[in-house]
């Protein structure tokens, strides 16, 4: 049965109509229309679907919309377009296909809010999470690298 939830997304507050273990990735895709972020698995494990709940990085693809209730949650539309990490996106070339990205942004983004100066091997670790099939995992370690200005020794 559908229920109403109050979901605060990009600081944006959002009246949806939702099951109650449905995925937090469908209410934000599907009911609300903000495409950003993608389905990859479904389980979890590739990364394409993360996002902050409270400015931690959730895999939305399995985390119920009603876990989300009176809890902040930001999406790569939440990044203004101008932000660090989108401009080394771009100045990087860093997507092929772009579909992992959103998901690769988030995870940087949620990384670079507990540690503004992260190493290269904190970042390696961070992002060992996501899986790219154009496998541009270098340039992803580029673009975090110019958006920080360098990585800390």
């Amino acid at each position: 049965m559908l229920k109403n939830f109050e979901l605060k997304i990009n600081g944006n507050l959002y009246k949806v109509k939702a099951y109650e273990n449905e995925p937090l990735l469908w209410v934000i895709r599907e009911r609300l229309r903000l495409t950003g972020t993608k389905f990859g698995c479904g389980i979890g494990v590739c990364g394409a679907c993360s996002l902050l709940v409270e400015g931690k990085v959730q895999r939305s693809c399995v985390f119920p919309a009603k876990e989300a209730v009176g809890k902040s949650i930001i999406t790569i539309e939440g990044l203004p377009p101008n932000h660090p990490l989108k401009r080394a996106w771009i100045e990087v070339q860093t997507p092929q296909c772009g579909y992992c990205q959103p998901g690769q942004i988030m995870e940087a983004y949620a990384l670079l809010l507990e540690n503004p100066k992260p190493t290269r091997e904190e970042v390696v670790k961070r992002l060992s999470y996501h899986i790219c099939r154009c496998g541009t995992y270098n340039r992803i370690l580029k673009a975090v690298e110019r958006a920080v200005g360098g990585f800390r020794s």
